[in-house]
């Protein structure tokens, strides 16, 4: 696939077997998976400001005997595209109850460069990292020429860390990445933003990116990477195939998990979204567009999907046409979730339920934190609330606790 470098199948067939879920979810006959059902709790909000959205809000949870919720988000204006700012944290000690007020994280504030740019580190998604005991967040850089007009071949994967112990959180980091992909393209704009990654058992992570062929493509390519993480540094291993479409801007913003020995990748597409599964994280099957079981085309074009497993059941979280929402921008909002059919690559159409009302904003920019194999919260800020019937309202963070019944 694509000339990808692997690693020895040995190697290989210990970090699957580490990270294998057991298969509870089939049926007897192994056609369909059994239907795992999940309670929805809404969990209290928190409030945008007067001033400015809190936007790309995602959640890290970092266990202990006093668990913290740790939110990342970023300080955006109401209006205008990518007008983000300085990162945000919020912390909760008691599973999402309550929130302290957002600070701003001194090491991810925006900044100007000395050619004149202004970077933004921007689209974080917090994991908590076992191994070392700290939270890593990747993402990506936005950057502003004079402080105004964004150049998006300036992108790279950004990375910052956290010490839960200390509270302290490190620098803005980039990820080094090889100079050309296995097609001998120049790999331009890398980054991470929105990415839903998956941290193995022995510390390494796979990390979903997306990059442009050369400064001149239009479109984008997605890729995983295999990266090691010794608690400061995040580095470059390897990646696997390499996939994109020759249709506007290719597939971007991927998403991976690890699920019953297997990885599934979700991709976003303008026009739609694509599917492909794994044996070993890398190196990942042609893509099938997403449809539910009936053949049905999902619907979800133009924004991210995430992933989410318990129970032993494979989950999706996604926006789409068709749900009374031709007036939402995007068709951005409800949020929904569906159980996946993992060997069909298919969602189950009688799974489908609301995560997240429409309510006069986007809810198309979500995270997901893993709780454990029973719980997961998902975590959305709200978009466009000053573009809409809310107009003068703030933006609000919500979330949305998932237990298996």
């Amino acid at each position: 696939m694509s000339g990808a470098r692997r690693m020895s199948d040995w190697r290989w067939a210990v970090l699957i077997a580490m990270t294998a879920t057991p298969l509870t979810g089939l049926a007897e006959d192994d056609a369909t998976p059994k239907i795992v059902k999940l309670r929805l709790e809404n969990l209290p909000s928190i409030s945008g400001r007067d001033d400015s959205d809190w936007t790309q809000a995602r959640t890290a949870l970092v266990p202990g005997e006093r668990p913290l919720l740790l939110t990342t988000t970023s300080l955006t204006g109401k209006t205008g595209t990518h007008a983000y700012h300085d990162i945000h944290q919020t912390l909760s000690r008691d599973g999402g109850k309550t929130w302290s007020t957002p600070e701003v994280i001194p090491s991810l504030k925006r900044f100007q460069t000395d050619d004149g740019y202004e970077v933004a580190p921007g689209d974080l998604w917090p994991t908590w990292h076992a191994r070392s005991g700290k939270v890593l967040v990747t993402g990506k850089t936005f950057n502003f020429e004079r402080g105004a007009k964004e150049n998006r071949l300036r992108e790279r994967v950004s990375y910052a860390v956290m010490d839960p112990k200390s509270g302290a959180w490190g620098p803005l980091r980039l990820l080094e990445l090889p100079p050309n992909d296995h097609s001998g393209a120049p790999i331009v704009a890398a980054n991470a933003g929105c990415n839903q990654p998956f941290p193995l058992p022995n510390g390494q992570i796979l990390l979903p990116i997306r990059y442009r062929r050369g400064k001149k493509a239009g479109n984008y390519t997605t890729a995983v990477a295999r990266c090691a993480f010794d608690g400061e540094t995040l580095r470059y291993l390897e990646h696997g195939s390499e996939h994109t479409i020759e249709r506007q801007r290719g597939l971007y913003e991927p998403s991976v998990i690890g699920f019953g020995g297997e990885f599934f990748l979700t991709m976003r597409a303008d026009h739609s979204a694509y599917v492909s599964r794994s044996d070993d994280g890398l190196n990942y099957t042609p893509i099938k567009e997403w449809t539910f079981d009936d053949g049905e085309v999902l619907g979800s074009y133009n924004t991210q999907q995430h992933w989410v497993s318990a129970g032993g059941g494979l989950f999706l979280v996604y926006t789409r046409r068709g749900a009374d929402n031709d007036h939402v921008f995007r068709h951005r909002a409800p949020l929904f979730i569906a159980q996946v059919d993992p060997q069909r690559l298919q969602v189950l159409r009688a799974t489908e339920r609301i995560l997240l009302p429409e309510n006069g904003a986007t809810l198309g920019n979500s995270g997901v934190c893993r709780v454990s194999d029973r719980e997961s919260l998902v975590t959305c800020g709200e978009g466009r609330v000053s573009l809409g019937p809310r107009r003068g309202e703030n933006n609000r963070i919500l979330y949305v606790r998932i237990t298996v019944n």
